[in-house]
């Protein structure tokens, strides 16, 4: 199974996650979505399989925090494709997608057990 990991170069949850699926051999793909910003199609797919926009961003980060009041909470699918384009950084972090459409976010142990099925 092909498995895309998306996230920052710079993270340590995404580093952790890295370094999970190295040391159980399970081969991937790293993209830093701000160096490559993710098409609009893509970030609706993540929306959708993910529970909304809500649920995809990191509402506890520095850059949330410190946006405007009326930058968070956009009103339609561009305002948010907008607000994604601008700060990559608010969605939360690592999403992993893998060939079968499945998409999931967030890492621990438990949860990549589970995932990629290693006992």
């Amino acid at each position: 199974m092909a498995t895309t990991l998306y996230g920052l170069s710079n993270c340590d949850t995404c580093r952790k996650a890295r370094k999970w699926l190295d040391r159980f051999g399970v081969e991937h793909a790293f993209v830093d979505y701000r160096d490559q910003r993710q098409r609009p199609q893509t970030l609706a797919q993540w929306r959708d399989a993910l529970g909304g926009w809500d649920a995809m961003i990191n509402k506890s980060s520095t850059t949330w925090r410190t946006l405007p009041g009326n930058r968070k909470s956009p009103g339609s699918d561009a305002e948010w494709n907008l607000l994604l384009k601008e700060y990559p950084q608010l969605i939360r972090r690592p999403v992993v997608v893998t060939d079968d459409a499945t998409v999931t976010q967030g890492f621990s142990d438990n949860g990549f057990k589970k995932r990629f099925d290693v006992q």
